[in-house]
């Protein structure tokens, strides 16, 4: 049985426009931001590889870019959440 999932996530309020992410039990896999500032989203990806999804819920929710009141790690956080269905509001 196959249990990865594939997820992609429209933002909003951040320079990345999409994110495209994997679930294989329960863990992050092939997180992929498109736009954003590049060393950026690739080291999120790099250091979010194999992570368990709700841990990186819990560290990147609420990280805030420039006042925008989001940023591309908050966004990634807002699509796990709503991707493991624990999405309080969006």
């Amino acid at each position: 049985m196959i249990s990865t999932k594939a997820y992609s996530y429209q933002t909003y309020g951040t320079c990345a426009k999409k994110i495209d992410f994997c679930i294989d039990e329960g863990k992050l896999r092939c997180v992929r931001f498109f736009g954003g500032c590049p060393g950026n989203t690739l080291a999120i990806s790099k250091l979010l590889e194999g992570v368990d999804a709700q841990k990186a819920v819990d560290i990147l929710k609420g990280n805030d870019c420039g006042g925008k009141g989001t940023s591309c790690a908050d966004q990634l956080a807002r699509a796990v959440e709503e991707a493991l269905g624990t999405c309080a509001d969006r």
